[in-house]
C-alpha cells in the first residue's frame, strides 16, 4: 500500500502489531519442533502452546481447557455448526437451527448447506437497526431445536447484537447450544462470555492485529462437537494436524493486548466515529446505514451507501483520492452482488447494491480522519455531476 493512501478496511484485515510481529518472528526462529514429538524441543513447542492457551482463557476468563486453537474464524465457525449437527445426527436426533438473515458467510453458508441435508434452519429477520429481538429469538424455539447462532458485531454495519439478553433467555432452554461469531465484537466493546451463557464464541487473529492463520474457538465443556477432519490427537481432536506454534502465540499476545486495551480503544472509537457520521450524514445523497446510537451500533464501523450508484465505483472512486474503504465483507466483496446484510436490514435494493463500510482503528489521526471526509466530499460531488451530464 502506498504511503500516501489511508486505510480505512480494519474490519476486512488489521495491520499486526508491533509486539505480535517480533514474536512471531522469535518463535518461527527459534521453536520450531513438533509439539507432538516427546523430545525436550518437542515439548519446548509445547509448552508455549500450553502458556498460550492460558493467556487466551485468562483475557477471555474461560478456563484453558475451553480454547481449541484453529486457523481463523470461518474453520471456528464451521467446527462449531458442523460439530453440533454431526453430534446430534449421530444420535439420530431431528435437528433445529436458529440464526439471524444478517450472519457472516462462514456462518449462513454453513446453515445453507445442512438446509440442503435435511436439518431445519429459521432465519430471524432484524430491525431497522440490523438487531435482532430477543422475543422473536424465543418465539423460533422448537422441542428439537440444538444451536442458536448470533454474531456479536456485525461485520457490514456495526450492529451490536444483544447478546447478553439473548443468552439470558437461552438458560431457560438448557439442551439449546448458544454460540456467537465474536470477530468483530473483541477488543472493541465489552465481552463477557460466561455472564451471557455462551456456549461456543468465535474469533479471528488477524482482526485484532495478529496473525493470519490462526484464530480460536471457546467450547465449554457441556458441549459436544464431533469433528469435521481426523488424524492426530491435537487440539481435543476436533482440530487435528500439526499446531502453528509461532501463530498461536502471536494470536494470544494480540488476544490479551485486545482486552488490555479495549475500554481506552472504545472512547476514542466512539469520538472518531460520530465526528465522520456528522459529516457523511449530511452529504447527499448519501445515506447512512449504520446504527446511529451507540449502544446499538459498534464504534469502528459505518456503512454508507450512494443509492443508485454501484459500490464498486465509489470504491475505487475513493481509492483514486488515496483512500482504502470496501464494499461488503472481504469475503463477499468480489460476488458484485447487493449486500445480503444491508438488504435485510433496509429492504432496499438500490441501498443494499451501493453500500461501503468505513472501518477505523483508535489510531486514526483527526487529520486522517478530515482527509477521508473532505474525500468523500469531492467524490459525490463528482459523481453527481458525471450523473448529470
Amino acid at each position: 500500500m502506498s504511503a500516501t493512501q489511508l486505510y480505512f478496511d480494519h474490519c476486512a484485515s488489521t495491520p499486526p502489531h508491533p509486539d505480535v510481529i517480533r514474536t512471531v518472528a522469535e518463535v518461527m526462529g527459534q521453536v520450531y519442533a513438533n509439539p507432538s514429538s516427546i523430545h525436550g524441543a518437542g515439548g519446548q513447542a509445547e509448552q508455549l502452546i500450553r502458556r498460550s492457551r492460558e493467556v487466551v482463557a485468562r483475557a477471555l476468563e474461560v478456563e484453558p481447557e475451553d480454547i481449541l486453537f484453529t486457523s481463523g474464524a470461518t474453520e471456528s465457525n464451521n467446527i462449531a455448526i458442523f460439530g453440533i449437527a454431526k453430534a446430534y445426527q449421530a444420535a439420530g436426533k431431528p435437528i433445529h437451527m436458529i440464526v439471524s438473515e444478517v450472519e457472516h458467510a462462514s456462518v449462513y453458508k454453513c446453515v445453507q448447506q445442512l438446509e440442503q441435508e435435511g436439518i431445519e434452519v429459521t432465519y430471524l429477520p432484524v430491525d431497522e437497526n440490523g438487531r435482532v429481538r430477543p422475543d422473536e429469538v424465543e418465539a423460533a424455539i422448537r422441542p428439537h431445536t440444538v444451536l442458536v447462532s448470533i454474531m456479536h458485531v456485525n461485520n457490514e454495519m456495526g450492529a451490536i447484537q444483544p447478546i447478553g439478553e439473548i443468552g439470558d433467555m437461552l438458560r431457560r432452554y438448557p439442551k439449546v447450544t448458544f454460540h456467537v461469531d465474536g470477530v468483530q465484537g473483541l477488543g472493541k466493546v465489552p465481552v463477557r462470555l460466561a455472564e451471557w451463557g455462551i456456549d461456543l464464541y468465535s474469533l479471528s487473529g488477524h482482526k485484532i492485529q495478529g496473525p493470519r492463520g490462526a484464530g480460536v474457538l471457546v467450547k465449554r465443556k457441556q458441549v459436544a462437537l464431533k469433528p469435521l477432519m481426523y488424524g492426530g490427537s491435537q487440539e481435543g481432536e476436533l482440530r487435528p494436524g500439526t499446531e502453528n506454534v509461532p501463530c498461536i502465540v502471536g494470536l494470544a499476545k494480540a488476544v490479551r493486548l485486545a482486552v488490555e486495551g479495549q475500554s481506552e480503544r472504545y472512547d476514542k472509537l466512539v469520538r472518531l466515529r460520530q465526528f465522520v457520521l456528522e459529516h457523511l450524514s449530511q452529504m447527499k445523497p448519501l445515506v447512512v446505514n449504520s446504527p446511529a446510537a451507540v449502544p446499538y451500533g459498534a464504534p469502528h464501523i459505518i456503512n454508507v451507501s450512494y443509492p443508485g450508484m454501484k459500490s464498486e465505483v465509489v470504491v475505487h472512486a475513493l481509492e483514486q483520492r488515496g483512500i482504502i474503504v470496501s464494499t461488503q465483507s472481504a469475503c463477499s466483496s468480489k460476488l458484485h452482488k447487493p449486500s445480503r446484510v444491508l438488504l435485510a436490514m433496509t429492504h432496499d435494493s438500490q441501498v443494499a447494491a451501493s453500500g461501503i463500510r468505513i472501518s477505523l482503528d483508535a489510531n486514526c489521526s483527526e487529520d486522517e480522519l478530515k482527509r477521508l471526509v473532505q474525500s468523500f466530499k469531492q467524490m459525490t460531488e463528482q459523481l453527481q455531476s458525471l450523473v448529470q451530464r
